[in-house]
């Protein structure tokens, strides 16, 4: 008997596109679980099947195959850059599983999924309980005891998962990239003394300064807060001007992407009230700000607010605008002229992460912003839109398929011969900088608009402030 479920829903909105589907499997060599088990059930068209079927009550939505097949999806979306009757998987993804959580198969999928659970309801949703689990992890991190239990293989021996959960961990660490510490970024403020920075704005910009708010998040703000303030350095020598904004929370995608929709909706519907006055007419007319996000899994989101609460009738118009008025910080930037800094001579090559190149479908703005900086030697990433393996907690969850795809990506990393791997969103940064670790590539992992706030600072486009 068919399930009257917003699997159902979802379905339906897709079926002139479902139908159009032709089988002429380009999704299957774009789909990282189908080249790793051959499997046509985790491919993109044979997980499409089982949805379809358990909608119309051909197979039963508690079915453990079903769980399994969809929970084995990593939702990277590089399926919707390969269909061309134009699928939206990962609606359907997200749908599908919404619809397990409600009616389906009981709560399992190991420890990991269970805290990821907990955090998702109890902690993500509430800023100040967010800060302190936050403020715990840079201290672990910080001081030097993460670093010493993974060098010492004490965890290694009792749990290759919870080693793999401390490199992530120390990925996340500030990186001079002169020979320094971790935690003692030069030009930074994380991990030291040192006063905040300005930028000097460029003298010879006849252009009124662009409004920009950026959307600090949540892991970024957390973990990668040295990456928030680049880019809003960055920003301030191509001629912005930042608006602060207090109330913003976590985006929601963490919840979308498990299937919680109701808990992403939550909180979309905050920052849409944060950010509002900020994009309204009565705010500034002519020029209305521009959200800047430097996390890709975030930015796929933001940008489908106006999907998220289409049916919500108080939000939908103010999600379409929201939505409208976001940004990836390299989208942002290679749009106008980037301003030059001083060389950087450095073989760097990108990994350009999934919810960036196949759910925002920005493709070419990474390149232009690393190869506008003088001295940089480009290296091409052979196959730099395939995902990493990261996928939120994946890499924990389903270690064994995650390290499959990780150790391809790290392997054609190192063929560049690159010694900067550039990406732009914190679960492909932590994998990637794990992944190098394990993997003995010689390579450092930052963020683009790092590379752009370092050239910026040999320049002396920064100022101490304080």
């Amino acid at each position: 008997m068919p399930l009257n479920t917003s699997l159902h829903t979802a379905l339906n909105a897709e079926m002139d596109k479902i139908l159009g589907c032709i089988h002429c499997g380009l999704c299957l060599p774009a789909c990282p679980t189908y080249q790793q088990v051959g499997n046509e059930n985790d491919s993109p068209r044979g997980r499409i099947y089982l949805m379809r079927a358990v909608a119309e009550g051909k197979l039963d939505v508690q079915s453990q195959t079903f769980s399994r097949h969809v929970d084995l999806c990593l939702g990277c979306r590089a399926c919707e850059t390969a269909c061309p009757a134009g699928v939206n998987y990962g609606y359907l993804l997200e749908h599908a599983r919404e619809t397990i959580n409600e009616h389906g198969a009981k709560k399992g999928g190991g420890f990991q999924k269970f805290l990821l659970r907990l955090a998702l309801r109890h902690v993500f949703p509430y800023p100040n309980r967010l800060k302190i689990v936050f403020a715990v992890n840079r201290w672990m991190r910080d001081s030097g005891l993460i670093k010493w239990a993974y060098k010492s293989g004490l965890v290694r021996k009792v749990s290759k998962k919870a080693d793999f959960a401390l490199s992530l961990l120390m990925t996340t660490a500030p990186v001079r990239r002169d020979g320094g510490k971790e935690g003692q970024r030069e030009g930074g403020t994380e991990g030291t003394t040192q006063a905040p920075q300005s930028a000097i704005r460029n003298p010879q910009s006849a252009i009124s300064l662009k409004p920009v708010a950026v959307f600090t998040g949540c892991v970024m703000e957390g973990l990668f807060k040295h990456a928030n303030d680049a880019t809003k350095r960055v920003l301030e020598v191509n001629d912005c001007q930042n608006i602060e904004v207090a109330k913003q929370v976590c985006c929601g995608a963490l919840h979308a992407h498990s299937g919680d929709l109701e808990a992403a909706r939550k909180l979309a519907r905050e920052n849409i009230d944060a950010f509002d006055r900020f994009l309204s007419a009565d705010h500034n007319p002519a020029n209305p700000a521009t959200i800047i996000i430097n996390a890709a899994g975030c930015g796929a989101l933001l940008k489908e607010y106006g999907e998220l609460l289409k049916d919500d009738s108080r939000y939908a118009s103010r999600a379409e605008n929201f939505s409208r008025h976001v940004k990836d910080a390299t989208e942002y930037l290679a749009a106008g002229e980037i301003r030059l800094g001083a060389e950087i001579k450095e073989a760097v090559t990108l990994d350009a992460p999934c919810h960036l190149y196949h759910a925002q479908r920005v493709m070419t703005a990474p390149q232009k912003v690393l190869t506008s900086i003088p001295g940089v030697e480009y290296r091409q990433l052979e196959g730099m839109q395939d995902c990493c393996g990261g996928a939120g907690i994946y890499n924990l969850s389903e270690p064994e398929m995650s390290e499959g795809i990780l150790s391809e990506k790290i392997e054609k990393v190192k063929a560049t011969g690159a010694k900067v791997l550039a990406t732009a969103n914190p679960g492909c940064h932590m994998q990637l900088g794990a992944g190098a670790r394990m993997f003995n590539a010689d390579c450092q992992v930052v963020h683009i608009v790092e590379l752009l706030d370092e050239s910026y600072r040999k320049a002396g486009f920064y100022q101490q402030v304080g």
